[in-house]
């Protein structure tokens, strides 16, 4: 089991500067958004070799993985430019995620917080940019991790399990697990029965576990919250991680700073 961080919680840092912050805290692995967390990196486009190589260099020096390459491109847009540059741009990352050695590089399926009836009318699109993103994967042997949020096209179980049917390719498609982004109704949920439904029917894809708690305000807002101090019932996750996926990476979102201890311990006591 490993346990990392988006380490773009921390802010933005030169390479060197991050690779020993993350192995100062006890991490082991990480989710990087380059134009996210490196100074001087201000988007996709400005990418090259020299700084993949150094990225990889600190990291393998301070022993920290690269679990997800951040690449989160909105895939399902219906305006055809937007997905156009959304699908190239991720592409183009596809090559400096297998150059970096990253475990997956990783995206969800839209930007938009969208109804029932958009997050349908959205889902060819979503197909779309997908069979695009596999077919480039697949030339150059790079995993593709998605992840399901109930408010995207890629909302639900059942959506999740029709794109892997028809995607047939458990090496390049994966899946990113996110509790808090696939739990609408948290107080009228059997929290136990829906994760082990979940974790049933699609564990052996998940290749990333992102873990983060929360509660909801009384004005119906998401409040982020330390590990263990909101609503999402983390014990059955745990166990069936430990059960079937020991060798999994659990990626902390919505880390405060000040508290990456705190949670750091949560994470070794109920997953390790």
């Amino acid at each position: 089991m490993k346990i990392g961080v988006r380490a773009h919680d921390y802010g933005r840092f030169t390479v060197a500067e991050l690779a020993a912050l993350l192995r100062r805290e006890g991490y082991d692995a990480a989710q990087l958004a380059l134009p996210k967390v490196f100074t001087g990196v201000d988007s996709y486009a400005v990418i090259d070799g020299r700084l993949i190589e150094s990225i990889r260099q600190e990291f393998d020096r301070q022993k920290i993985e690269i679990a997800v390459f951040g690449c989160y491109m909105d895939l399902a847009n219906p305006d055809r430019e937007i997905r156009r540059k959304a699908v190239e741009t991720f592409c183009a990352c596809l090559k400096w995620a297998k150059e970096l050695g990253a475990r997956v590089i990783g995206t969800e399926t839209a930007y938009a917080r969208l109804s029932g009836d958009d997050r349908k009318a959205w889902r060819p699109d979503m197909l779309d940019s997908i069979w695009r993103i596999l077919e480039a994967a697949n030339r150059i042997d790079m995993t593709v991790a998605l992840e399901p949020v109930y408010w995207h096209p890629l909302t639900g179980l059942e959506e999740v399990q029709e794109l892997l049917r028809q995607a047939q390719d458990k090496t390049h498609l994966k899946l990113i697990f996110d509790p808090a982004n696939l739990l609408e109704l948290p107080e009228a949920t059997d929290q136990d029965a829906y994760w082990r439904k979940w974790l049933g029917a699609v564990g052996e894809w998940i290749e990333i576990f992102h873990i983060k708690d929360f509660t909801v305000s009384p004005a119906g807002e998401y409040v982020p919250r330390l590990l263990g101090e909101g609503v999402i019932r983390y014990k059955p996750i745990a166990a069936w991680i430990k059960a079937n996926r020991p060798d999994s990476c659990l990626i902390r979102e919505e880390m405060a700073p000040a508290e990456a201890q705190k949670d750091i311990r949560f994470l070794k006591e109920m997953f390790c």
